[in-house]
Formats: structure tokens, C-alpha cells, sequence
């Protein structure tokens, strides 16, 4: 059996997903192009905040959240005809989530690099 170290999983998630600045992403959400989905765990949130224009959604939680499908499926003002771009601490998570979604189906799909650590020096409103 090989497993694949974290390393590898990553860069494969981004060789096959979309990577966006948070300036790029400022401009989508402040342009209505896009769904801001923050991925980190409530901890975390509680710890450093949120960014004021994002969903939350927990990475654990996504595939069943995010899911038309899903009973669960977490907020009707979610837009699935917009861009998703999700967002970690710093962007490992958020590259892995992402290809998630592109393997469920979603094809418009991205994260930001750097994730919420950048996120907050780059015009961002949090709360």
C-alpha cells in the first residue's frame, strides 16, 4: 500500500483547481460574481473571526452542505450559478475542497492562496 504524503495530495488539488489572489476575490464578491465560502472550523472563526461577505461552511460538512441533492444543503441564498470560491487558514484545505467539488460536478469552482491569512491585509471586512 502507498499512501500519498499531504504534500502530493495538495499539489495534485492544485494542478487540477483553480487559484485565485484574495484581491481577485475581493473584486468577485464586491462584483457579485461569487459565493465566499469560508471552510475553517468554528474554532477557528470564534479564535480570528470571519470575513463579513462569506458563508461558513465547515470543511467536514461541505460535500453534504453544498449538495443541491443533499437534504442538508445550507442556505437559500447560496447561488449555484456563481462561482465558489472557498477559503482555509492558509490554503491547503481550501485547494483540497475544491477538488472535491470539481470531482462532484461543480465546475465553477476556486480557492484563495493564502486562504484567511491573507485574506486579512487584502481589504477584507471582518467580523
Amino acid at each position: 500500500m502507498t499512501i500519498k504524503s499531504l504534500k502530493t495530495l495538495i499539489d495534485e488539488a492544485l494542478s487540477i483547481v483553480k487559484t485565485i489572489s484574495p484581491e481577485e476575490a475581493l473584486k468577485k464578491i464586491n462584483d457579485n460574481q461569487c459565493n465566499l465560502v469560508d471552510i475553517r472550523e468554528t474554532i477557528e472563526l470564534q479564535k480570528e473571526g470571519s470575513i463579513e461577505e462569506s458563508f461558513h461552511i465547515p470543511r467536514g460538512l461541505l460535500e453534504f452542505s453544498i449538495n443541491p441533492e443533499s437534504p442538508y444543503i445550507k442556505n437559500e441564498k447560496f447561488d449555484l450559478n456563481k462561482e465558489i470560491v472557498l477559503f482555509c487558514a492558509a490554503g491547503g484545505r481550501s485547494a483540497l475542497a475544491a477538488k472535491t467539488l470539481k470531482d462532484i460536478g461543480f465546475e465553477k469552482v476556486s480557492h484563495i492562496a493564502g486562504g484567511f491569512n491573507l485574506m486579512k491585509s487584502s481589504g477584507f471586512k471582518i467580523k
